[in-house]
């Protein structure tokens, strides 16, 4: 989600500065005053997301840094055998799945239909 309002909020400031370079009208037209107004929105999103994606990628890359010497330790070499690397295989395929279908098992509002999300009159 970071990665995303990051790169939405850099595409609205763009089309602005595209606009007020003089493509679709220039300044002073209804597609300035329309991009403004993504711009508006755009910055919020960069301003909130830019800073999440730095946790993102730490977290990322020590939990690699971690696993990547037990991985190689116990698939490579004169220990490794073929049915401990099936093992890991299936392991991480399992955890894929796990996760995948915990989050399709929690509710959003997002997915509501417009029915459930009326309140009674």
């Amino acid at each position: 989600m970071a990665v995303f309002l990051a790169n939405s909020g850099g595409a609205w400031d763009n089309a602005k500065k595209l606009v007020e370079d003089g493509h679709h009208g220039g300044k002073n037209s209804e597609a300035h005053e329309a991009t403004i107004i993504g711009d508006t929105v755009g910055d919020p999103f960069k301003d909130t997301a830019g800073p999440a994606i730095n946790p993102l990628l730490k977290v990322m890359n020590l939990v690699s840094l971690l696993i990547a010497p037990a991985v190689v330790q116990l698939t490579v070499g004169e220990d490794a055998s073929p049915a401990l690397r099936i093992t890991f295989a299936v392991a991480a395929v399992a955890i894929i799945v796990a996760a995948i279908v915990i989050s399709k098992r929690r509710g959003s509002a997002m997915t509501e239909t417009p029915a459930e999300s009326k309140t009674p009159a």
